[in-house]
């Protein structure tokens, strides 16, 4: 069966049974019924709402508490964000009560979550699943679209609504590279680099810009994200692993200081980029670098780019413990943060943020596509089109992918050993 049919036919499977889960949960009576939205935000009116989200970007904390704040005031709903230095931390809170019968008014409402913490709660079936694709604005979200309905290539089945969305670019700095130059996949950034030694390099995995780097790369090598649509596969991930690694180690002496060393995070690149060390950096925002180059860690000469063979976009959400003390809030506020005006807000760059949208602009009313469109026009060649971004985007990698990528990493490239 092609590896296209297999996606689709897998897809379809995880929206009927995101539809059964939902018609379970309401029969369970776990959750209010969204179908009465009036009892359900009557129910909410009153609560205080814990929040577990990653606290480490001040502007990002900024804004949840300036704009969702007062907006749920509105609704007799007092918004408590918790800070997290990791939120595998909250998912180990929410495991931890739950083992020690914990089974409600637990202290943990709605967590901000995606990738491996929404794997591990969901193995642990600590997440109330089926009520996502039911709220008033869910009908905003694209659910067909594979990068919202799977996240880190498990199916959702309504166990998260989305919350915003990111995208891996390249960035590269127009007074240094031509653009006729820059690399369109893979296979020419190897030769790119070869021809250009010493000026690039990446963050050290498990730093999230260079074990995404990384993955982009093994789907190219592996035929295509495709070919993880069913899950990880060893036989696979070992064919196309031991062609990464030796390329890895081809390229090592024509990479920034010999390969002898890699930046920490992306923070630490984007020093180099800056100073001119390296030509080529990245980022994951699809409102583009105006903010980077506003707040002067990007020169005015930056400018992002993505390759033809695709780049990975994927989303992050909301998701509530199956202990929550306050389920109904939690539901509000999924909901709130998909209203197109909160969209448009989060995306603007002038608002602290500049996260890429949840909701689908082609169900949007013509009044709020128009902003959208107003928006993203201003944002200039600072950012890529919505369209180049949508046509480019891959699905995330399941967790077992990047896990092994982090450890080959580590004993290949680091310690310099054989993988086996």
């Amino acid at each position: 069966m092609p590896p296209l049919t297999r996606a689709l036919l897998l897809l379809s499977a995880a929206l009927v049974v995101t539809a059964c889960a939902a018609a379970d949960a309401g029969d369970a009576g776990t959750l209010p019924d969204t179908s009465r939205w009036d009892e359900v935000l009557a129910e909410a009116e009153g609560a205080t709402l814990d929040l577990h989200m990653w606290g480490g970007s001040t502007e990002i904390n900024r804004f949840v508490d300036e704009v969702y704040g007062p907006r749920l005031a509105e609704l007799g709903i007092t918004l408590r964000r918790v800070p997290l230095a990791d939120t595998a931390d909250a998912v180990n809170a929410v495991l931890g009560e739950l083992e020690a019968g914990r089974s409600s008014d637990g202290s943990i409402d709605v967590i901000w979550i995606n990738g491996e913490n929404h794997a591990t709660m969901r193995q642990a079936e600590a997440l109330h699943t089926g009520w996502a694709e039911s709220l008033p604005n869910a009908a905003l979200v694209d659910w067909r679209d594979p990068a919202v309905a799977f996240d880190a290539g498990i199916p959702v089945e309504g166990a998260e609504s989305p919350w915003g969305s990111a995208q891996f670019q390249f960035v590269y700095d127009t007074a240094r590279t031509d653009a006729a130059e820059l690399p369109a996949s893979y296979a020419q950034l190897a030769d790119w680099i070869r021809d250009n030694p010493g000026r690039f390099t990446y963050p050290a995995p498990p730093a999230f810009h260079g074990t995404r780097f990384l993955t982009q790369w093994l789907y190219e090598l592996s035929g295509g994200a495709e070919a993880w649509v069913d899950g990880f596969d060893e036989d696979a991930y070992e064919a196309a692993a031991a062609r990464l690694f030796a390329l890895l180690e081809e390229l090592r002496p024509h990479l920034w200081r010999d390969g002898a060393t890699y930046p920490n995070d992306i923070a630490d690149l984007d020093r180099l980029f800056a100073n001119g060390e390296v030509d080529m950096t990245f980022t994951q925002l699809p409102a583009g670098i105006g903010a980077n180059v506003e707040a002067g860690t990007l020169p005015d000469s930056a400018r992002p780019f993505v390759l033809d063979t695709g780049t990975i976009g994927d989303h992050h959400y909301l998701g509530i413990p199956v202990n929550a003390a306050e389920p109904a809030a939690a539901m509000v506020l999924a909901d709130l943060v998909l209203d197109p005006d909160l969209q448009t807000a989060k995306l603007d760059p002038a608002n602290g943020w500049g996260d890429g949208l949840a909701i689908d602009v082609g169900r949007l009313a013509d009044h709020d596509r128009a902003a959208i469109d107003a928006l993203t026009a201003g944002f200039g060649d600072l950012a890529l089109p919505p369209e180049r971004l949508a046509a480019v985007r891959l699905p995330d990698a399941p967790p077992e992918l990047t896990d092994a990528l982090d450890r080959d990493w580590e004993r290949v490239v680091r310690q310099q050993r054989p993988r086996s």
